[in-house]
């Protein structure tokens, strides 16, 4: 047999890399209607550029930068108590590994972060 079997199993790393860009798009999908709402109080032209871009699965250079910066911004959950450090209030919950994991489905997405 030559080890291409139709029932053979993905080895663990490529399970794993399928695993994190599942959970990557996840967070991007939370994370995105946030995102367009804050951009559209804003920039009604950009967030309409946007939304039409993440409706055809297609972000715009420009957009996908006012993505990660937005998403760097609001990180709300630092891990630091009130004592700590600052509290950054927001419309939801975003933990650094937020950031970057919507850091690395741009760069997935072939877009320079």
């Amino acid at each position: 047999m030559n080890g291409k079997g139709a029932g053979r199993s993905s080895p663990p790393e490529e399970r794993h890399t399928k695993e994190r860009h599942t959970e990557e798009r996840h967070t991007v999908e939370r994370l995105v209607p946030a995102w367009l709402a804050e951009t559209e109080r804003h920039d009604p032209a950009a967030a309409r550029e946007a939304r039409t871009g993440w409706e055809r699965g297609s972000l715009s250079a420009r957009a996908a930068q006012d993505l990660a910066t937005w998403v760097t911004a609001r990180v709300t959950d630092t891990g630091f108590n009130e004592d700590e450090g600052p509290r950054v209030e927001g419309p939801t919950r975003i933990t650094p590994a937020d950031k970057d994991a919507v850091h690395r489905w741009l760069a997935g997405q072939g877009h320079r972060i």
